[in-house]
This record gives structure tokens, C-alpha cells and sequence, in this order.
């Protein structure tokens, strides 16, 4: 069965390029996000392998580590990350699993065989510190992914998981949140003291809570 929202992630081990690795072990105690190329050498994944490691900051300042997969061997993936930093001008330091076996893409349902019986398609999962899983997305082979989205989405399931609170439409950092409805207005105007603006009676905004405004 496929994974779904709320599943526990599951564990594996694996041969990487920074070494052999227990996928819980190397979450610790933090968020992780965990998506697969389909293949080694192939120019959209190299401009998105780049992308993440241009990122990498972004994603240690919320407390979070990324692994990709691809189904090509340890060998290809370390000339593969020497032309990604070329090209790309980055350092891949994070790790690039070597699934040949297809264990980990099987494990998480990567491979889509109406879309190739042997090739990864472009998924991406969030994983919280409680190894569930928080987001799945999958995109064509064809198709790049928006890591400043990645970015946008994880900052909105961190702040959801800490406060009574949902992101609306085109959400961004610093705007304003929506009070979820199980959170009664009088209880609102207590619980944010930035103030609740009550546009029906369960569309309710307050000021995001974890920034100074």
C-alpha cells in the first residue's frame, strides 16, 4: 500500500555519498525531506540538486536535513555531484542515496510504472520530528520542482504544528494566518494577543504568532 498523510515514514538503511547511512538516525530529532531523481547525468535533476544546495542554509535555519535518490550506482553519483558543482556553482554536501535496488524508491512508491517501469518519478516527501509524514508531492519526470515553494510549505508546517493556526492562499513568511476553526473567537482574541480580524465567523486572521510585528 502507498503511503498517505499522517503515515509513519519508513525507515531504511542505505549506501549514500556521504557513506552508509540509517535514514531516522540521520533526522535525529529534526524535519527531513527525502526526493528522488530519476536518473543520474540528466539536466533538470542537475538544476535542482543545485538548487538544494544553494538552499542548504534555508533548510538547516528550520532545523531540517534533505537526502535525494536515484536508482544509478555510489560511482556515478560522485562524478554526477563533481559536474552538479560545476555547473550549478554549489557544493553538494548533502547525501544522494544509491538505489539500484529500487529498495527506497519501492519503500516510498516512487516508481509510477504508467510512467516508467524502471525510472523514479519526481516525488518529495516532508517528514516531521515524529517521523510522519507531512507533505507528498509528485511531479512528472519532465518537470523541475520549485524549491522556494519546498521552503514556503515547510515554514507553514512548522508553524501549523506549534500554533492554532492554518496558512491561506499564496502564504508567505511574515503575513497573516488564519485562526482554525476549532479555536472559538473569544478564545482567539486571548490566545493572539496581535489581535484577531474576524471576516466571518470562520474566517478569522491574526497576525502570524512566531514573528515580531
Amino acid at each position: 500500500m502507498s503511503l498517505r498523510l499522517g503515515d509513519i515514514a519508513p525507515n531504511f538503511q542505505a549506501q549514500t555519498t556521504a557513506g552508509e547511512i540509517d535514514f531516522y538516525e540521520y533526522l535525529g530529532d529534526g524535519w527531513g525531506i527525502l526526493f528522488s531523481h530519476p536518473a543520474d547525468y540528466t539536466p533538470v535533476c542537475t538544476t535542482e540538486l543545485g538548487r538544494t544546495a544553494a538552499l542548504q542554509d534555508e533548510f538547516a535555519r528550520r532545523n531540517t536535513k534533505v537526502l535525494a535518490v536515484s536508482v544509478d550506482p555510489l560511482d556515478k553519483h560522485f562524478g554526477w555531484v563533481n559536474d552538479i558543482n560545476e555547473t550549478q556553482k554549489v557544493n553538494v554536501d548533502f547525501p544522494i542515496i544509491a538505489d539500484e535496488g529500487r529498495a527506497v524508491s519501492n519503500l516510498y512508491d516512487m516508481i509510477h510504472p504508467n510512467a516508467s517501469e524502471t525510472f523514479t518519478v519526481r516525488s518529495l516527501f516532508i517528514i516531521g520530528p515524529d517521523k510522519k509524514v507531512k507533505l507528498m508531492i509528485t511531479y512528472p519526470a519532465s518537470t523541475g520542482r520549485n524549491f522556494h515553494e519546498v521552503l514556503r510549505v515547510l515554514e507553514s508546517l512548522q508553524l501549523t504544528a506549534n500554533y492554532s493556526v492554518a496558512t491561506p492562499a499564496n502564504w508567505n513568511h511574515g503575513e497573516d494566518v488564519i485562526v482554525v476553526p476549532a479555536v472559538s473567537t473569544e478564545d482567539a482574541i486571548k490566545k493572539f494577543p496581535k489581535g484577531v480580524t474576524v471576516v466571518k465567523p470562520y474566517l478569522r486572521y491574526t497576525p502570524q504568532p512566531n514573528v515580531d510585528k
